[in-house]
C-alpha cells in the first residue's frame, strides 16, 4: 500500500490549506489515519489522527483549534485542514496509516503506524 500526502505550498501567516491523503491499491477507509511533521533540523512529530471505529480524534497541542482532521471512507481518504497558519507550521506533512485495533494511547506515537506516505511540504512565511 502506498500513500500520498497533497496539498502542501507556500502560504501567508494566517493563510488556510488543506491536505489530503490518499492511498492505492487500497483503501485508507480500514485503518485509523495519522498526520505527522518534520521540520529542518528537528525530529518528526505527531500532528493529528482519526480513529477508524469511532472516528474520535487526536491533537496536538500546538495545533489544536486550528487543524482540524476528517476522513471521506467512501473515497477511502483522508484530509488535514490547516487553518490560521504559522511560521512554526512550517514541516514537510506525512499521512500515515495504522491498524485500526491501534489503542488510545498510541494514538500520538508514529511506531504504531505501519504505512507511510511520501511527505508534502508546507511553508508558512511571514
Amino acid at each position: 500500500v502506498q500513500l500520498q500526502a497533497s496539498g502542501g505550498g507556500v502560504v501567508q501567516v494566517g493563510d488556510s490549506l488543506k491536505l489530503t491523503c490518499t492511498a492505492s491499491a487500497s483503501s485508507l477507509s480500514a485503518y485509523s489515519l495519522g498526520w505527522f511533521r518534520q521540520a529542518p533540523g528537528k525530529a518528526r512529530e505527531f500532528v493529528s489522527a482519526i480513529r477508524r471505529r469511532d472516528r474520535a480524534t487526536y491533537y496536538a497541542d500546538s495545533v489544536e483549534g486550528r487543524f482540524t482532521i476528517s476522513r471521506d471512507n467512501a473515497k477511502g481518504t483522508g484530509y488535514l485542514q490547516m487553518n490560521s497558519l504559522k511560521p512554526e507550521d512550517t514541516a514537510v506533512y506525512y499521512c500515515a496509516a495504522a491498524p485500526p485495533s491501534t489503542i488510545t494511547s498510541e494514538m500520538y506515537n508514529a511506531r504504531a503506524y505501519n504505512m507511510w506516505g511520501q511527505g508534502t511540504l508546507v511553508t508558512v512565511s511571514s
